[in-house]
This record gives structure tokens, sequence and C-alpha cells, in this order.
């Protein structure tokens, strides 16, 4: 049942407990945090993958690494050496404070020391606890035990060879920022919410199984139906989406030497735009014979009908466009209902108004740098429960001792112990 009160909650994950290990799940563990579910990060003694890869603060490789902090917001962290004796026995005990683990190790490493899911699927006390694996390949299959990274993921998974220029005598190109690691993350995530919401109505908790690779392959666009249904392949083409045959641009240079992207190529995706944007071209004398009765008639024909016609709409529009600056086209098209907007450098986005007055931008600490930054927001907003930043990234171990001894029990001269063996 709803809650009546009016009082905001704390977030719409408050209450649940995470234990995320491995390299490949800090967003899913981030995405939880932030929702505000208290996520313990677990890393080695010398530190997670993510805190030795740039950018790094003031372009430091001796400071914070910036893609650790974009993907540990709101966590808290732990050092442990799991490999040894006295680390795994810490590992098990900490299983059973928290509701989810995140595993993103390799399908082996955790059962072959004995505190993997196959541990934790014989222990009665942790019959509730929601086991979700991410690893390249899955638990099973001939390929588990492959070693990759995320440029092979992107390769071998699909998206890349949709993505690069018409000349293809360059090769594909992978979009930058570890995309895989992203697109799993998200799947992990509804899977692992998924298996929760079925825990609450009276099962069990159970394994969620993520393969990278099947996340990557399900994401490939208009490349998997066109091969499925009609056994085509898509050919890459210059900042717009792949297809079977070569499209018009959607990128063009405006007066003001500012790019524009004109999606489906400047053409309606229905008649009702399709008068007012004759009517504005007229404003220029830039229509030339668009107004013929045969060019309307393509927007409700299947596209491969007549690909010559629609090249010469998009054309036109496009040799249009170029005549305007990039804000008029894209204000105007916006007006006439047109997916058109302006291409962007990264940093154009910070003093975005939309974005301004969404509340996207979360601000907050970040280790090694003196003033506040801002950090990307989530996506989603709940009225009753805020999504937001709940906690800087946190340094490296910085919270073993509130973790081992304020939860787990150890007293200060085991923590000290344990520390000088290299075990936290």
């Amino acid at each position: 049942m709803p809650n009546s009160s009016s009082a905001p909650h704390e977030g719409p994950l408050e209450g649940l407990r995470v234990l995320e290990i491995g390299d490949l799940g800090e967003v899913a563990g981030k995405l939880l945090a932030d929702a505000g579910a208290d996520v313990i990060r677990l890393e080695p003694p010398g530190g997670g993958r993510s805190r030795h890869v740039g950018p790094f603060v003031d372009d430091d490789p001796g400071q914070p690494s910036l893609l650790h902090a974009s993907r540990n917001t709101s966590k808290r962290a732990v050092t442990l050496d799991v490999t040894q004796t006295a680390g795994l026995a810490i590992w098990q005990r900490l299983v059973g404070l928290v509701d989810v683990v995140i595993d993103a190790t390799t399908p082996t490493f955790l059962d072959n020391l004995g505190g993997g899911w196959q541990w934790a699927e014989g222990q009665s006390d942790l019959r509730d606890c929601v086991w979700c694996s991410i690893t390249p390949f899955g638990r099973t299959g001939p390929r588990r035990d492959w070693v990759v990274n995320d440029l092979v993921q992107l390769a071998l998974g699909g998206p890349m060879m949709s993505n690069g220029y018409d000349d293809h005598q360059l090769p594909p190109i992978r979009p930058d920022g570890e995309h895989s690691i992203a697109v799993s993350n998200e799947y992990a995530v509804s899977g692992l919410l998924a298996a929760l919401w079925m825990r609450n109505a009276g099962h069990p908790g159970q394994l969620v199984d993520v393969s990278i690779h099947e996340a990557v392959s399900a994401t490939t666009e208009g490349a998997f139906p066109n091969w499925e249904y009609f056994g085509r392949l898509v050919q890459r083409q210059t900042g717009r989406h792949s297809s079977p045959a070569p499209t018009a641009p959607w990128q063009h240079l405006a007066a003001d030497d500012e790019h524009v992207c004109l999606i489906n190529g400047g053409l309606p995706r229905g008649g009702a735009s399709w008068t007012g944007l004759l009517d504005w071209m007229d404003e220029y004398d830039a229509a030339a014979d668009l107004r013929d009765p045969q060019y309307q008639e393509l927007l409700f024909r299947d596209p491969r009908s007549n690909p010559e016609g629609r090249l010469h709409v998009a054309r036109t529009i496009g040799d249009f466009v170029q005549r305007l600056p990039a804000d008029e086209v894209y204000r105007r098209g916006q007006s006439l209902h047109f997916a058109w907007g302006t291409v962007r450098r990264p940093e154009e986005n910070l003093d975005d108004p939309h974005w301004a007055d969404r509340d996207f931008f979360w601000e907050g600490a970040c280790p090694g740098v003196d003033q506040p930054v801002r950090y990307p927001g989530a996506p989603y907003r709940f009225t009753r429960s805020p999504v937001r930043l709940r906690r800087r990234p946190a340094l490296l171990g910085e919270h073993n001792h509130e973790v081992y001894v304020g939860e787990l029990g150890l007293t200060i001269a085991e923590l000290r112990e344990h520390l000088e063996a290299g075990v936290v």
C-alpha cells in the first residue's frame, strides 16, 4: 500500500543492503546506491580497477580517478583480500548482512574459494539472498572463461559494426565510455529488482546470471531485425543510423559553423509537419519542387519503395538548413515537431536550461578537488522518494572501521592484525 504521509521517503530502495565485489558491476551498484540502497563496495587492498583508470583530477595519475568517482557515488568502500583464509571468512560474514550480492568477478572465482553462489545456495540463513552475477559471457557455455574488455565486447556483441563512417575503408568505431558495462549493468539492475520483487512475494532468493555479451547483443538497434527478417546487413554511415542502403546525411554544417542533426534526414514521420516545413522553406525560397504531391506521398510509404525520392527530399532540406544558424534550425524545427537538434560539445550540456530545471546535475564533493563538483544525476525522478547523491565517492578502505568493527563486530585489535597481514 502506498504511504499516505506527505513526508518524502529517503529513497525508493531505502533499507536494501547490497554487497558489491569485482570490477564489472560498479554502475549497477551506483544506480542502487543513489536510489537509497546501502551499497558496500568491496575492493582488494590495492584498490579496484577503476581507481587506476583515467581521466584523473588535474590530469595527474597521482590524483583520484574521475572514472571511479562517476561510478561510485553514494557507496561505502571497504578493502578485503578474499583469497586469504581470514579474508574469505570475513566475506562470508558480510554476505550474511545483505539482501543482494553483486558478484562482478569471474564465473568461478568466488565458487572456487568457497564463497560464491554455490556456497550461498547451501546456507539456510542465506535463503533470501539475491545473487547477481555479472560476467563477460555468463556462468555457463563454451565462452564463459574467455577474457575480454569493452572493445571486444562491443565488437563481438555487434554494435561496433554499425558505428563508423560512410567510407568503409575506415574500420568500425567503438564509442568511448565502456558502454558494455553501462548496458549490462542496467540489465542487471532490472533483473535483480525483479528477483527482489519475487522474494518479497514469498519466493526464495535466486541467482541472476547476467551475460555482458548477451546484453550488448540485445542492444544492436536495427542490425538484428534487418538480418533476422530480411536477410540484410546494415552498413555504417557517418553520424546516423546504419542502414542496408546509403541514406542522406543527417548532420549539416549550419551558417554559423555549428552542426545540426536532422533525425531521419529531416523528413517528417507524418504529414502534420510537412506543410509547416514547406512554408518555412518558402520564406527562403528553398522549397524547390517539394510541394509536388509525389513527395508528400513518400511520408506514408514503406521507406524502401522510393529511396531516390526520399534522398532528394532529404538533400533539399539539408541544403536549406545550411543557410541558417544552428539554433534557429533547432528551435524552429522543434516548434514543428521535428526531432532536430544542435550537435553539442560535451561541456555545453552543463549549462542546458532544461537540465537545470530538472535538477539533473548533482553537486557534491569529489576527492582531490577543493570545490564542489557536478555529477550526472539519474534519468528518472520519484515524486515521494528522491534519487540523489547521498555521499561522495569513498576513499580506498574509508569505511573499513565502520563496517568491520561497527557492524561485523571485529575488535580494533583484530582489524589491526588483518591490516598488518594484508587481509584488509
